[in-house]
């Protein structure tokens, strides 16, 4: 068994797989996706499916790793905006080499914050550099450092 990808359902499929290309470094896997059909309405129960996209290669996997399916349907149905304690997936989440350097690059792209960048040593884990953001529709996204490791 093997992970292979999220999907993240879009506004605009193309200005959010730019924003995750441009902060997170994720690369797009051809082909772009253009799906409709009897298929696609059965698996989806939905009348007349039509869905448009792209997979984004995740940093840190290389060639074979999971992706982010960005995907944006015809027609969409609002939700509410995400919260960190919602049931359900809550964020993703990419480990960083500077936390605040790319939470300054998610908002320059149109993202938002959380809460405050946090700095904490969680016992048996290490010294925790972290903040909750928003990608440019609202989505969770987790940026992280793990500054140390514990001591054995």
């Amino acid at each position: 068994m093997k992970y292979t990808h999220t999907n993240l359902v879009a506004r605009d499929w193309r200005r959010l797989a730019d924003f995750y290309i441009k902060v997170f470094g994720c690369t797009p896997v051809p082909p772009e996706r253009d799906l409709s059909g009897d298929w696609l309405d059965k698996a989806t129960s939905l009348q007349d499916a039509h869905i448009r996209g792209v997979h984004l290669r995740l940093p840190g996997h290389g060639d074979a790793g999971p992706t982010l399916e960005v995907f944006q349907y015809d027609e969409d149905t609002e939700a509410e905006t995400p919260a960190p304690n919602r049931p359900g997936y809550g964020h993703i989440a990419f480990a960083v080499e500077d936390v605040e350097a790319v939470k300054e690059a998610v908002l320059a792209l149109g993202g938002g914050t959380v809460g405050e960048v946090v700095k904490v040593d969680l016992p048996g884990v290490g010294r925790l550099e972290f903040a909750y953001m928003r990608d440019p529709e609202g989505n969770v996204i987790e940026i992280q450092r793990l500054a140390s490791t514990p001591s054995a």
